[in-house]
């Protein structure tokens, strides 16, 4: 596991991740998604783990999930946890940190 920050202030990353807007990012040999709503940051596998489609091509409902574009499944973003679909694994998600001093994530 490995900490990885993006930006190096709070206001660049606010920047770099416009509030609801989905964004792959590449750290390490890992690609991600990162979504930031309020004060709060996201960071999930890129893919579906229903389909394995591009989670970026989805959209972030009021209840802090991630809806896919695929099939409508939907993950909390927190948690990872598998909301509303079939059968399928919960989504992996990644510990993020807001600082001062940009956007810590452990990959």
């Amino acid at each position: 596991m490995g900490k990885f920050t993006l930006g190096s202030t709070k206001e660049e990353v606010f920047e770099m991740l416009p509030e609801g807007n989905i964004k792959v990012t590449q750290l390490g040999a890992k690609k991600l998604c990162v979504v930031r709503k309020g004060e709060e940051v996201y960071a999930f596998e890129q893919l579906c783990p229903h389909r394995g489609a591009p989670l970026k091509d989805g959209h972030i409902n009021g209840y802090g999930e991630v809806i896919c574009a695929l099939h409508s499944y939907r993950f909390d973003m927190k948690t990872g946890q598998l909301k509303s679909g079939g059968s399928c694994g919960d989504l992996e998600v990644y510990q993020t940190h807001l600082t001062d001093s940009g956007l810590e994530i452990m990959v």
